[in-house]
């Protein structure tokens, strides 16, 4: 049994995620590379198209303030390996929170009874898989102390009350996790990643002639906590209790069919869910997407672009490689309103015979992995956003989101604007409160009449929820007009 690697092919850094996937996940367990191909053969032994190990250790803190006192600080530390094998559409899966040469037999034993006994395959040459060094290989957790990231929350907080003397509480959180991966696969291609991951929120509530309304903001990244500079702190400050200060003077929304503006940034969020969502590679093979069998169609108004792009440095939705090891790529979903491509993982794409698109993503170690998105946004027209907003006889501007929830099926989405504007004569004359956005995904990409040329992504908060797992994403959008949409208001 033949076992090479192949260093010509790896950058430094490549080689120092192998190093340290290596020391982290390997060594303490005396482990190597010929014995998870050992593994690996094992399963291969049975009529089974695909088989991998997935690797992973992470270390993750989350520090919150209320009251003007740090009161909640959590840490966490799991590490384990999963073993998958896959025949036709049947998926075995066994995981370990113990990573030793026994667990990982005992697993590969468990998912190869998927399949029949067959011919003895020859093993794979071990190839690293080259990949695009997104981010630094940084440990957020210990970039600072513990009395550094309480103060980091208390300057926070003073830059909040800095604001105005309306405000009168202030919840902040900060959280970091660094993450250590590595995929070993049937075909011998090995890969590894290193990941850090931080964010920093806060809500605010602001009090005036006893109404009380919250803003709130935050953003973060694959990086440490160093990106947060005062001056950072300051933007979300203001950000969260203009939005606050605003609402305290919003009357209540209408409510009807009409213009609606989106902001630029994180209204994408819309976006994501009620049309990425249904790009996912697996819920079109399965026929359970409105987007089902419409490669080639118009699904959307002419000039309407949408892509999916896990590449973009340093951004929380992008990864160096995915959770099958391939490296992530820019895939455009939607090309001047013509569906173009789903997203993929190697079961979806190659039972519908299409092309990877490095979009397996999956919450941990423990749970198997699935075509997910990583930043989805929509690509810039030319209309100036006042432009666009002065087009308006009469609609609502929706300038940020709050929470959402969508149907796959039917694409049917209800989102909550967390500010919003009434639009008269083309200008700004009022915030409302309580809007609602009502509509169906597929529908409203057709609706779209003007694109502006601001595109912006979100702060770095997502986080997307499918099938019980959790992933950090991004989303974005330049402002946009869509004419017909359903509001749900209060009057």
């Amino acid at each position: 049994m033949k076992h090479d690697i192949l260093p010509s092919a790896s950058s430094p850094a490549e080689n120092s995620h192998f190093s340290t996937a290596t020391n982290t996940l390997l060594a303490p367990s005396g482990l190597n590379v010929g014995q998870l191909q050992g593994v690996i053969g094992s399963i291969m032994s049975h009529q089974v198209d695909y088989a991998d190990l997935y690797f992973q250790y992470s270390r993750a803190e989350s520090w919150g303030l209320e009251e003007g006192q740090v009161k909640s600080g959590n840490f966490s530390i799991d590490q384990g390996v999963g073993v998958r094998a896959v025949s036709g559409e049947k998926t075995a899966f066994a995981y370990s929170d113990d990573i030793n040469l026994s667990a990982l037999e005992q697993a590969a034993t468990a998912t190869r009874a998927i399949a029949a006994l067959g011919e003895e395959k020859q093993a794979q040459a071990v190839q690293r898989i080259a990949a695009p060094q997104l981010y630094l290989p940084q440990d957020p957790i210990a970039s600072l102390s513990a009395d550094a990231k309480v103060k980091l929350l208390e300057r926070l907080e003073m830059f909040a009350r800095k604001q105005d003397p309306r405000v009168t509480q202030v919840m902040a959180s900060v959280a970091g996790e660094y993450e250590v991966v590595m995929v070993a696969r049937h075909d011998g291609m090995m890969a590894a990643d290193v990941r850090p991951l931080v964010r920093l929120s806060i809500q605010v509530i602001a009090e005036q002639n006893g109404r009380r309304e919250q803003g709130s903001a935050g953003g973060g990244g694959r990086f440490d906590y160093s990106y947060f500079t005062d001056e950072v702190l300051q933007d979300y400050a203001q950000k969260a209790v203009h939005q606050a200060l605003v609402n305290l003077e919003a009357r209540p929304a209408p409510a009807g069919s009409m213009t609606v503006v989106l902001g630029a940034g994180w209204p994408g969020i819309l976006l994501h869910e009620a049309i990425g969502h249904g790009l996912e590679g697996d819920f079109n093979r399965k026929g359970s997407s409105a987007f089902s069998n419409a490669i080639g169609q118009q699904v959307a108004a002419k000039g309407l672009t949408v892509v999916d792009d896990g590449t973009i440095s340093n951004r929380r939705g992008s990864l160096n490689i995915d959770d099958e090891g391939n490296p992530t790529q820019r895939t455009v979903l939607i090309e001047d309103g013509i569906l173009r491509g789903y997203l993929q993982d190697s079961l979806n794409a190659r039972l519908m015979n299409m092309a990877l698109t490095g979009n397996a993503r999956r919450e941990s170690y423990a749970h198997i992995p699935m075509p997910r998105m990583t930043n989805t946004y929509m690509l810039n027209g030319n209309m100036a956003p006042e432009e666009i907003i002065k087009s308006v006889k009469k609609g609502l501007y929706a300038a940020n989101f709050g929470g959402g929830q969508v149907d796959i099926t039917s694409g049917k989405f209800v989102f909550s604007a967390a500010e919003a504007w009434m639009i008269e004569d083309g200008k700004l004359a009022y915030p409302v409160k309580g809007a609602t956005l009502i509509g169906n995904g597929p529908d409203v990409l057709t609706r779209v009449s003007m694109i502006g040329n601001d595109m912006a992504l979100d702060s770095g908060v997502g986080t997307c929820g499918k099938e019980g797992q959790s992933v950090p994403v991004g989303v974005g959008q330049p402002t946009l007009r869509i004419d017909g949409l359903t509001v749900g208001g209060t009057v």
